[in-house]
């Protein structure tokens, strides 16, 4: 198969160089003018990825090597970009940044995988000239890399301006297709090393076209959507879904998933998962509204439980009935905060807030991460939702701490191979038909656990 979209991956040097600013800005340029992009996340970000669809006005997903397998990953951007009017990709991190010295899963790699255009968004503070020397060094470091344009981000003034784009279009030969300038108001608040969440930023389609208006003012978008336009074909070999081996395909299922401000974590592709097995999703709040007593399954995904630890602990009737459920086996898996929801409790600002209370153990939250990156873990014991000695890839990141743990009423189903994991290695509790972990996984890398959930579901449904 062809891919012959138009198609861009905006890159930066660092994390924070302005990436998410300038593709929010295309964006939303781009929707304006009634073409429609679909947009791409690289790496397992869920916080851009929200925003990038809300610019948008479409369905954001993830691009990430080392948690999905190379030809997975190209059909998800082909399936998803076919009816589209072309692709921008965003990139994480330095542009060469991966889980070596080699840039292995980086931007850069991915770009190359993806046959994509590149422009690089660079942050100009407190520098000039050095600006084109460091552009020249990417260019001839990776020939095979398309860098086709550059935006300077945090330009002082004019003849700052001046002379970092004639250093990078001389020195580099590299045309300089925008000008982000230093302002002393932000567009929007940091948090957790990324934007604040879109569920927790209120008027974001103010927020949105301010980006536009910035971007569309002194870069030219137009110039980018020509170098998108001239993106090679990307010839690649379609690979079919494996069959199943089991009888989930058209399980007519309801599974419930928690999705409201304090758990907002969800791939798109994990929902789209479900569906394809012939699940019905149903959205619930654990803020706001009652447990359902009719659901087959439940996935509560990762989030912010800690800044709504007040309103998830007064609403007694939910987790009381959540609990109700569990000690009748209806199927729960949980993703980081879910995990830390179905704990005792969350200590948070020296306060002591109440959860489920399905699993004996606290979680405390500190103010630097416990844990950030790539996970591999190994499925040490039977368990509902994947095979014995299965080795998954994941990522997890929090802020959260478990203490305060049973361990003699604990039991542990993943092996870290990688990562942190919950205690001395140890991750995924289970509890009857109950799986809790730290560790996110992608439904087009972790191929069982779709099927587990969805297969968990049909069993507790034929056992009512």
């Amino acid at each position: 198969m062809i891919l012959n979209k138009p198609r861009v991956v905006i890159a930066g040097l660092r994390g924070g160089s302005g990436k998410t600013t300038l593709s929010l800005g295309l964006l939303r340029l781009w929707n304006n003018k009634g073409r429609r992009i679909i947009p791409f996340k690289k790496g397992p970000d869920y916080i851009d990825a929200a925003w990038l669809s809300a610019a948008a006005k479409t369905q954001c997903y993830n691009l990430d090597s080392y948690i999905i397998p190379e030809q997975m990953l190209l059909n998800s951007l082909v399936n998803h970009s076919k009816d589209s009017g072309g692709v921008l990709i965003e990139g994480n991190r330095g542009l060469f940044d991966g889980v070596d010295a080699k840039g292995t899963f980086s931007t850069a790699a991915l770009a190359g995988l993806c046959a994509s255009p590149v422009v690089l968004i660079v942050d100009c503070v407190k520098t000039a000239a050095t600006v084109g020397v460091i552009v020249k060094g990417i260019v001839e470091f990776s020939k095979e890399l398309m860098i086709k344009g550059v935006v300077l981000n945090y330009i002082s003034n004019e003849r700052h301006e001046k002379v970092i784009r004639e250093a990078v279009e001389s020195y580099a030969g590299v045309p300089v297709v925008g000008v982000l300038k230093r302002s002393d108001t932000p567009f929007q608040q940091e948090r957790h090393m990324g934007l604040m969440s879109r569920d927790e930023t209120s008027e974001i389609e103010t927020v949105l076209e301010r980006m536009a208006a910035a971007v569309g003012a002194s870069v030219d978008e137009e110039k980018i959507w020509q170098i998108a336009a001239a993106a090679p074909p990307l010839d690649y070999a379609v690979s079919e879904p494996a069959a199943s081996s089991s009888d989930e395909s058209g399980a007519a299922v309801r599974i419930g998933v928690i999705k409201d401000s304090a758990f907002q974590f969800y791939y798109p592709e994990n929902i789209e998962a479900l569906k394809a097995l012939g699940a019905e999703i149903v959205e619930i709040s654990a803020l706001v509204t009652d447990m359902p007593d009719d659901l087959d399954a439940l996935y509560i995904g990762g989030g912010f439980p800690e800044t709504h630890a007040l309103s998830l602990s007064e609403n007694k009737h939910f987790t009381g009935k959540l609990k109700e459920l569990i000690e009748c086996d209806l199927p729960v898996y949980a993703e980081c905060g879910g995990l830390m929801y179905l704990g005792r409790g969350i200590v948070c600002n020296e306060r002591y807030y109440s959860m489920t209370g399905v699993f004996p153990i606290d979680f405390v939250m500190h103010e630097k991460p416990q844990a950030h990156g790539y996970t591999i873990v190994e499925a040490v014991e039977e368990n509902p939702y994947f095979p014995k000695n299965v080795i998954l890839r994941g990522h997890e990141f929090h802020y959260s701490k478990a203490v305060n743990l049973d361990m003699e009423r604990l039991n542990f189903m993943f092996k870290m191979k990688r990562g942190k994991g919950i205690v001395d290695g140890r991750d995924g509790l289970s509890y009857k038909r109950v799986f809790a972990t730290y560790t996110h996984v992608h439904a087009l890398g972790c191929t069982q656990w779709a099927p587990g959930l969805v297969r968990a579901a049909a069993a507790y449904k034929n056992s009512r």
